[in-house]
């Protein structure tokens, strides 16, 4: 009976270890989506800056040297 017992808390061990492996691989994985997520945010946010900041910055000068006045005739 002794040997049974042992195999049988062995074995409840080695299942126990299994399930803090895939414990680990799911927060893993958590980690991941969250680096994704931050990723697609900065990936936006730089688009937004080089895109549009630009196109403001070359209105903003037109104006100033007023291109969008109409001529004097």
């Amino acid at each position: 009976m002794t040997y049974q017992n042992l195999l049988k808390s062995n074995c409840s061990n080695i299942s126990f270890m299994k399930k803090k492996k895939s414990k680990k691989k799911q927060t893993n994985s958590n980690l991941k989506d969250q680096k994704l997520g931050q990723t697609k945010n900065s990936a936006k946010l730089v688009l937004f800056v080089f895109g549009i900041g630009p196109i403001i910055g070359i209105i903003i000068f037109l104006y100033s040297k007023g291109f969008f006045n109409p001529p004097n005739l």
